[in-house]
């Protein structure tokens, strides 16, 4: 088995603790899913009968909010995981998944891989930690649109994806991620509109840096306090 695709499968969190021979048995249940970019990888009702583990590319998870409003709850990269959820349950799949850009998946069937975890239970509790800190996630961002204004979700959301995203530059910290305007009015659950209005403030009073679909975070200090501030 190749160990290139050993040691990609082995930067996934969930199968980082098994030995090379483990690891191998479970190569022997993969597939590779490409998916390119703009296209559904699953759609919310199909199916939950797969795990897949990004290797390449960038997705995004979306559901349906208030009104029938997109609501974009994660974006997905190389050693995350899809699909854990309908994976356990056998429900059909409770969000969609789109490819931001070509992406290269490992995909592994539910009849494959349940038998697996039960011999390996080092991998299935690494699993419910990454189920608890998703639930976590979608707590969180109901709490705020319910509870918290524009500016304390918008400057949450942006600081979140600095330290995910962010690299230092000049001007302040760049997130190497591109946001259309209305993608991430979808994150935090608003409108385009709304979030081009917040963003032209920031960036009068030099808070943020806006071009071509990327931000910098010019003044990190201020957006902290910001969020700290209208949270509290």
């Amino acid at each position: 088995m190749s160990v290139d695709r050993r040691e990609l499968l082995r930067s996934i969190p969930i199968f980082s603790s098994l030995s090379d021979r483990e690891l191998d048995l479970l190569l022997t249940y993969t597939t590779t899913k490409r998916v390119k970019k703009r296209a559904f990888l699953c759609r919310r009702g199909d199916p939950g009968l797969q795990l897949f583990a990004v290797m390449e590319g960038r997705l995004r998870v979306v559901g349906e909010g208030g009104e029938g409003r997109e609501v974009v709850f994660n974006f997905m990269d190389p050693g995350d995981v899809i699909g854990e959820i309908s994976l356990l349950d056998s429900q059909p799949r409770s969000a969609s998944v789109e490819a931001v850009e070509d992406a290269t998946l490992l995909a592994l069937h539910r009849r494959d891989l349940l038998p697996f975890f039960e011999r390996n239970p080092k991998a299935a509790m690494k699993l419910a930690t990454v189920l608890a800190e998703r639930l976590r996630r979608i707590s969180e961002l109901v709490e705020d649109t319910v509870f918290l204004g524009l500016p304390t979700r918008l400057a949450k959301m942006l600081l979140s994806l600095g330290q995910r995203y962010g690299k230092d530059m000049p001007k302040g910290l760049f997130i190497d991620l591109k946001l259309p305007q209305h993608e991430l009015g979808e994150l935090v659950g608003t409108s385009r509109e709304s979030i081009n209005k917040q963003l032209r403030q920031w960036g009068e009073e030099g808070l943020v840096h806006v071009e071509r679909g990327y931000v910098t975070l010019t003044d990190r200090g201020r957006l902290e306090e910001l969020a700290r501030l209208l949270a509290g």
